[in-house]
């Protein structure tokens, strides 16, 4: 399922990134990485802030709808 459906404080790891290549690269390089546990923090508006790889990331909805967990 797509990030946007887990609810706040769970860990999840992820299965997939999708998208385009470059917007799989940028994602990667924020610590988006298949095998990588990601935990959500709060969604306001849509969007995301998530705590991947011991930092905390502020992502859209667009963006998280490509991360599978």
């Amino acid at each position: 399922m797509p990030l946007t459906m887990v609810k706040e404080g769970e860990a999840n790891v992820i299965k997939k990134v999708g998208g385009r290549e470059e917007t799989r690269r940028f994602l990667e390089g924020l610590g988006f990485v298949t095998g990588g546990l990601v935990t959500v923090i709060s969604t306001i508006g849509g969007n995301m802030i998530v705590n991947v790889k011991d930092a905390r990331v502020a992502i859209g909805k667009d963006m998280a709808c490509k991360i599978l967990v």
